[in-house]
């Protein structure tokens, strides 16, 4: 009885929608977090018989055949690409991404990353520096003895001293676009890798060529939608529940059948 594998399938697709969902529950206060959604496709067929061909000896042909379906699998679980809402922070190396575009930092073994996290620090050398250490590019130092700093929408970041009416500029934050943002590696720490279906990272100014602009004193909350992921969850739940009566339901139909005589 194929019922009791097809359920299964069921079952486990899902037990993986709720696992979908709770990481998206748990990260509603992540800054800069996207929902993440898990699609399915149906399993491969098996052909009792296949559509068009010959039923008789006069020739005719099978319109629909007999396809039986072997159940389901995870086809891939894909970022909603979703901007969210922004809450004044006044740190003034706190920055919000509004519109498209990430932020490029250094890895510890030398390679590129990428995050819309925008709670910057700086380092006792003055580095701006990610929440965990990394650098970002391109690699602008805040001298010590600097009062403040003001970041303006193009990413320019400018430093004003006592006794100086003019700020000093040093530099300027540039932003990332990708041709696939939802092809991008995630590997925690809100950080993203480039991989083959992403394509290689266009470097810009913030503003220009699609890329968003940058507000100072601002952070991208998640955009998760908790009614929206609360609802996904419900209807996991029941799916869930309807794949174990098919079980329970198969069970009973093989109980029947040992009970013949």
């Amino acid at each position: 009885m194929k019922a009791l594998q097809i359920a299964a399938t069921g079952m486990a697709a899902q037990q993986m929608r709720v696992d979908v969902v709770s990481n998206n529950l748990a990260n509603m206060s992540t800054t800069g977090y996207n929902a993440r959604r898990a699609d399915f496709a149906d399993l491969h067929y098996e052909q009792i018989a296949r559509p068009g061909s010959i039923s008789a000896t006069d020739g005719t042909i099978l319109p629909t055949g007999v396809q039986l379906g072997m159940g389901v699998r995870p086809s891939s679980i894909s970022v909603v690409l979703a901007q969210g809402p922004l809450v004044q922070t006044g740190g003034d190396l706190d920055v919000a991404i509004e519109g498209r575009g990430y932020l490029e930092v250094t890895l510890p073994g030398g390679a590129s990353g990428y995050t819309r996290d925008g709670t910057l620090k700086r380092t006792g050398d003055g580095l701006i520096v990610t929440s965990e250490g990394h650098a970002v590019a391109p690699g602008i130092t805040i001298p010590s003895d600097a009062r403040s700093l003001a970041i303006n929408s193009d990413g320019e970041v400018y430093a004003y001293f006592l006794n100086q009416v003019e700020p000093e500029l040093l530099g300027q934050l540039s932003l990332v676009g990708f041709t696939n943002e939802k092809g991008l590696e995630a590997i925690g720490s809100n950080l993203f890798l480039e991989t083959n279906a992403s394509g290689p990272p266009v470097a810009g100014i913030a503003g220009e060529d699609g890329l968003g602009t940058l507000r100072q004193g601002y952070l991208e909350e998640s955009s998760v939608d908790a009614v929206r992921e609360v609802t996904e969850l419900i209807k996991a739940q029941r799916g869930y529940e309807l794949n174990a009566k098919v079980i329970t339901a198969a069970d009973q139909m093989l109980s029947a059948t040992t009970q013949v005589r």
